[in-house]
């Protein structure tokens, strides 16, 4: 199956650029990073159809391009294509259409803006929003239902944290849902009560569905709207293409009308929500025939997210009771993986907690029945790799096992890491140079909406490991940073690699695709703090200008 796909990706590598160029194209005029061993920098490339078809001095390119097109980088940079390894497409558009809390300074601002956009937005249709994170708020507490109620009590309030493992309701909210002092945890949540045994408002992991269920599903408009926001923006920040995660058929669906339409930018290879497997746990990944959309594998959880105290960890939590949260039964993942084998559909499953990894590898390992060169043939993820017990981290690279992680979770959790993890297991936490050295394969995501999805963040967090205002804090682990070109790696033939794309895509050699990520500044040589302020100037998918900084 995976050689038929890379056939076809052959086969449609005109599709995927468009309409085929009359004249080629020709790149000069900045640093030419092209990820190939043997000529790592070059002058100048020529891309035909689509591909790459010389890379080279600039004196040699204007002899090999005939007719060219010619495009002056102006002393901007350019890198084989960006791919977010870890991200979820539908979400970043929603982030956009909704109540965005990002950058909420406290829970007096988040509520602030809530009442804001309930003004601006009226009507009696549950007011929706994601983005906010407490762990640095004044108040050193979650929000509350009460907190929402005093600035919004008349219509349903529902605002999702920015790891998307929690959320908080108004009262208003709650009772629209039937959640009341009596309403046991679901497995796999919690829902957060006062001192009485009322519902604070906080719902950790599955008991969110016991509100949103009651939300109205988006239109179909909404939805295509959403994704068309997405990929844009996608597109603007340097991206040419993205791994979705926990993905829905009509998500998929969307998308593969934009590729026919050819209103789609960039790639999209889709890890889909088990509910929506379809027939892939049968037949195996298949794509588009333009070959922008993919459909790769299943998502799963085994665990929630640490700042909302979800992982599961071997020991309890540091600053809490409790080891954190399972969110799928056993036996659903068990199934689905024998499935996914017959049919060589990849599995990403979410793991962040040392303990749900450990479970995660012990799986992986039991579905193989014990075999770690068919293991690393299957190329199964794990999402987030983000607390790994010492004992365990040897596991990912001796049964190639490929660890999707997203360095700007360091940069943001340093605020609370070291409180929920105490300074011995937060050795493991974040490890992305000991996995490095280790042998292990890797690639670089976002987790976008869960962060911004801006890929200088996530090269500068990889690189430099300190928060956007140049603070790292005691202990945060600096020992585990990536070089420059490891994480240009990583955030390009990882990222191909982890979706069997190595063949077309990850670096700039003659014959692979024209993907091409040009940004502000030379991301190998530029001061740290002058990386995370740059920005995209312009994105090449397929010999394709599919975004140009104006």
């Amino acid at each position: 199956m995976r050689r038929q796909l890379a056939c076809f990706a052959a086969i449609v590598s005109l599709a995927v650029a468009g309409v085929a160029q009359a004249a080629d194209l020709l790149i000069f005029g900045g640093s030419i990073y092209t990820g190939v061993e043997s000529a790592p920098k070059v002058e100048a490339l020529v891309v035909r159809d689509g591909k790459v078809a010389f890379a080279g001095p600039l004196a040699q390119a204007r002899k090999a391009a005939a007719k060219p097109k010619s495009i002056d980088l102006k002393g901007a940079a350019a890198y084989p294509g960006f791919v977010d390894a870890h991200a979820h497409l539908m979400g970043i558009g929603f982030r956009e259409l909704t109540l965005n809390l990002e950058g909420a300074a406290s829970i007096a601002d988040m509520t602030a803006k809530v009442k804001a956009w309930s003004l601006a937005h009226p009507g009696p249709e549950v007011l929706s929003g994601r983005g906010w994170i407490e762990t640095h708020y004044p108040e050193k507490r979650f929000p509350t239902r009460s907190d929402l109620d005093a600035v919004v009590s008349d219509r349903p309030v529902v605002l999702t944290r920015a790891d998307g493992h929690a959320l908080v309701a108004n009262s208003k909210m709650l009772a629209l849902a039937g959640v009341t002092r009596d309403t046991p945890d679901p497995t796999g949540g919690q829902i957060l009560r006062d001192a009485s045994g009322e519902p604070t408002g906080m719902l950790i992991d599955n008991a969110k569905a016991l509100v949103t269920s009651k939300v109205p599903p988006p239109t179909p408009a909404q939805m295509r709207e959403a994704a068309r926001r997405a990929v844009d923006l996608y597109a603007s920040r340097g991206w040419t293409g993205l791994h979705s995660v926990s993905v829905a058929a009509a998500d998929v669906a969307i998308l593969k009308d934009m590729a026919a339409a050819g209103t789609l930018p960039i790639r999209v290879d889709n890890f889909m929500d088990l509910s929506s497997a379809g027939d892939l746990l049968t037949t195996g990944p298949s794509a588009d025939p333009t070959g922008l959309v993919r459909i790769d594998g299943i998502k799963l959880y085994m665990d929630g997210a640490l700042g909302s105290r979800g992982a599961a960890l071997l020991a309890p939590y540091d600053d809490a009771p409790g080891t954190g949260l399972l969110l799928t039964p056993p036996e659903v993942i068990a199934r689905t993986l024998t499935a996914a084998r017959k049919s060589h559909a990849q599995i990403a499953i979410h793991a962040i907690g040392d303990r749900g990894n450990r479970l995660v590898l012990d799986v992986f390992e039991t579905a193989f029945d014990g075999d770690p060169a068919k293991l690393r043939a299957a190329r199964w993820r794990i999402e987030h790799a983000q607390v790994i017990s010492p004992t365990d981290l040897p596991r990912f690279a001796d049964n190639g096992v490929i660890a999707s992680m997203q360095p700007s979770h360091a940069i943001g959790d340093l605020y609370f890491a070291p409180a929920r993890l105490g300074e011995t297991r937060l050795k493991g936490a974040y490890a992305w140079h000991d996995l490095q050295t280790s042998g292990a394969s890797m690639a670089i995501g976002t987790d976008a909406p869960v962060e911004k999805g801006d890929p200088l963040v996530e090269f500068y967090a990889a690189t430099y490991r300190h928060d956007l205002a140049g603070y790292a804090g005691p202990n945060w682990g600096l020992d585990e940073v990536l070089t420059r070109p490891q994480a240009l790696a990583l955030i390009t033939k990882g990222a191909a690699y982890a979706v069997f794309r190595e063949v077309e895509l990850g670096d700039l050699a003659v014959g692979k695709a024209a993907d091409l990520s040009v940004f502000s500044v030379d991301l190998m040589t530029a001061p740290f703090p002058d990386i995370a302020k740059a920005h995209a100037v312009m994105t090449i998918v397929g010999g394709k200008v599919v975004y140009r900084a104006k």
